[in-house]
C-alpha cells in the first residue's frame, strides 16, 4: 500500500470512527465508575461486606453455607446460612435466610462443573439498591465473601480495575433489613 493509501484510510478511519469515539465518551460521562473492591450493604442482613467486581464471571456468587432446598406451599425455595464479614464492625455473622429459588446454574470453570441454587437478594452499592441474582456457594476458601459478576456490572456502570472503594454504600439505615 502506496503512502498516499495509507494516508487515506487513515482519514477515512478517523472521519468514521470520530463521532463514536465522542459518542462513547458522552455515554460513558452518565455512567459511575466502580473499582475491582468496592463495600456493599447486604440489606436483609444489614451487614457491610467487601465485594469483588469480576469481569471475567458472568453471575454473581455469595458466601452461603447448609444449603437444601425445600419446598414451600408448591414452589421451591432455598434455605441456607449466609456467613459474612461485617467490614465496620470485623464480626463474623452467620445469618439463616430462605428466598424462593430463581433457578440452577450450572458453572463450568477450571475445576470442572458444578450446579449451584441461585437467589435474589437486594445489596446496596454505592447510592442504589440493586435486587441481583447470587448463586449461593461456600466460598469459605476466597478472599471475597461477594463476587459480582457481569451481569451485575453492566447495570451498575464502568468499572475501573485500577481502582478501589470508589463508591461507599449510602443506602438509608433504616433500608438496610428488610422485615
Amino acid at each position: 500500500m502506496s503512502h498516499l493509501s495509507r494516508y487515506a484510510v487513515a482519514c477515512l478511519l478517523v472521519y468514521v470512527l470520530g463521532p463514536a469515539a465522542a459518542w462513547a465518551e458522552d455515554v460513558r460521562a452518565d455512567k459511575p465508575i466502580f473499582g475491582w473492591l468496592e463495600k456493599a450493604i447486604i440489606m436483609p442482613v444489614g451487614v457491610t461486606v467487601k465485594v469483588k467486581l469480576d469481569s471475567g464471571a458472568l453471575t454473581s456468587s455469595m458466601d452461603a453455607r447448609d444449603i437444601e432446598i425445600i419446598q414451600r406451599e408448591g414452589k421451591r425455595w432455598v434455605r441456607f446460612v449466609l456467613h459474612l464479614e461485617d467490614t465496620e464492625t470485623g464480626e463474623e455473622i452467620y445469618q439463616e435466610l430462605e428466598q424462593p429459588l430463581k433457578r440452577i446454574v450450572r458453572i463450568r470453570g477450571a475445576g470442572g462443573e458444578d450446579r449451584r441454587p441461585a437467589v435474589e437478594l437486594p445489596v446496596c452499592i454505592g447510592g442504589h439498591v440493586h435486587i441481583e441474582e447470587f448463586t449461593l456457594r461456600d466460598r469459605d476458601n476466597m478472599l471475597y465473601p461477594v463476587l459480582l459478576g457481569r451481569k451485575t456490572i453492566s447495570h451498575l456502570g464502568l468499572l475501573d480495575v485500577t481502582a478501589t472503594y470508589l463508591n461507599p454504600p449510602t443506602c438509608l439505615a433504616l433500608d438496610r433489613k428488610s422485615p
